[in-house]
């Protein structure tokens, strides 16, 4: 070793000096064990890719903090990450299948210096956003490689139909998904699967009701932030916003359905409290980097916000108890009122919105139930009823539903569980006049039977 003058160890040229040796031990051993920390390199130890509409996202698990440098180079175009102090895992070979994606041709990877290095070649020429991600259960340490369009296309306006009279427009938003599985119930029954199944199946039912067109928020297993949900809405011009999902509590007891609107002044349970600090953190899990808001005037933006949420929030309640209605006629309710919490999700000041839980997975019974086909199908055509029922007693102005409306015209699908008497009181009419619309001479009524709804006169 080399001596130090001032060291207590060369005090004595050839002949060591034990007790400074002794004192000088645990410091030195200390100095070992930091530098020995210091450079243990992170290890990658796997990697996933989901594909979205928008952009393609890579994510490598680490082992810790991820240190890198970014390089964006052309023909062919390539994304290059320098990995400072990173080796592969043992046993870890990382693969990209790039048939599954439009955006990426292929991937690969090589030991650089004390490092690795990632590049990634590109079908063409692409934005990417690369970030890190801290530890969220039920993930460690990520690195997160997001690959956008250059230019993303324009939002279509919704289509017009009969005079010039548009449809209206429900966005459904499946909760989770890609890194952000949300809850998971026993055999693996993953929340994000769950609610995609019952969201497609209730955009099919909108879209087969006449004077409705549904748009699916999330249509594959990919992860979309929370407000970037609620801006697909927006882009799509939609009337109403629902989002469904299937969650976990703290107890395996909780059970039943339950429908949430929006609270900007507090939770109106526990219960509500605490789904909505889980929901809201799914951005940690299913990762958003950098985020921020380009509005240069917060107190301004917030009460414009505040006025028009508050214009809404009416028409959101009264949904909602349009569809716990309905879903009390299939399934247990948890709350049989709408519950309201600051769910991120919902704060759409231009557009009325709903959360759906429609069950527990953290409850055994209730996880095999909701992956069962059935039941979903039940859940589904429940929600639907509620919120057609909802929205053709109230339709938006300039639909062909407030046309129908105001010419008497309305017609409602009768579905499991309805009473004659509870569809008049929806609409604010009589059974009677429902009978003399529709020839009926009892309050007898089938699954499926179409019915006028007399509203006009």
């Amino acid at each position: 070793m080399q001596c130090v003058a001032e060291s207590p160890a060369c005090a004595r040229p050839g002949k060591p000096d034990r007790t400074a040796f002794r004192r000088a031990a645990p410091l030195l051993a200390l100095g070992a064990l930091a530098c020995s920390l210091g450079a243990q390199a992170v290890e990658l130890k796997g990697v996933r890719s989901h594909e979205s509409p928008e952009h393609t996202r890579v994510v490598f698990d680490a082992s810790g903090p991820v240190r890198y440098q970014q390089m964006l180079l052309s023909n062919p175009e390539r994304v290059v990450l320098d990995l400072a102090d990173a080796k592969l895992a043992k046993g870890f070979v990382p693969r990209i299948d790039a048939a599954k994606h439009e955006r990426i041709e292929k991937m690969r990877t090589a030991p650089r210096g004390g490092g690795h290095r990632l590049v990634l070649v590109l079908t063409r020429p692409l934005k990417p956003h690369v970030f890190t991600l801290a530890p969220a259960a039920p993930h460690g340490h990520r690195l997160v490689i997001d690959l956008y369009d250059q230019v993303r296309p324009a939002p279509k306006p919704p289509p017009e139909v009969q005079n010039g009279l548009r449809d209206v427009v429900i966005a459904v938003d499946a909760g989770h998904g890609g890194d952000d599985p949300g809850a998971i119930g026993v055999n693996r029954v993953y929340e994000k699967r769950v609610v995609l199944s019952m969201a497609r199946k209730l955009a099919a039912r909108f879209n087969d009701t006449s004077g409705y067109r549904a748009v699916l928020v999330r249509r594959g297993d990919y992860y979309i932030a929370l407000r970037r949900r609620t801006a697909i809405a927006r882009d799509a011009r939609a009337d109403f916003f629902v989002s469904i999902h299937a969650d976990a509590f703290k107890s395996p007891k909780a059970s039943g359905a339950s429908v949430y609107a929006l609270s900007n002044r507090g939770a109106s349970s526990e219960t509500a409290r605490w789904l909505a600090e889980k929901e809201n953190s799914s951005d940690l899990i299913g990762g958003v980097g950098n985020v921020r808001l380009d509005d240069k005037d917060p107190l301004l933006r917030q009460v414009l916000l505040d006025m028009s949420m508050d214009a809404n929030l009416e028409g959101s309640i009264e949904a909602g108890k349009a569809v716990l209605r309905e879903l009390g006629k299939v399934t247990k309710l948890h709350s049989r009122t709408v519950e309201q919490a600051g769910f991120v999700v919902l704060k759409s000041p231009d557009i009325p919105s709903l959360l759906i839980e429609t069950g527990y997975l953290s409850n055994p019974v209730e996880a095999r139930r909701l992956d069962q086909a059935d039941h979903q199908n039940r859940l589904v055509r429940a929600i639907h009823a509620g919120l057609q029922a909802h929205l053709e007693n109230d339709p938006p102005p300039g639909t062909l539903l407030a046309q129908r409306r105001a010419e008497g015209k309305l017609r409602y699908t009768i579905v499991r569980g309805d009473t004659l008497s509870e569809i008049a009181m929806r609409y604010g009419i009589s059974a009677e006049r429902i009978r003399r619309a529709n020839g009926l001479r009892s309050d007898r009524i089938r699954a499926g039977q179409v019915i006028l709804i007399p509203v006009k006169g």
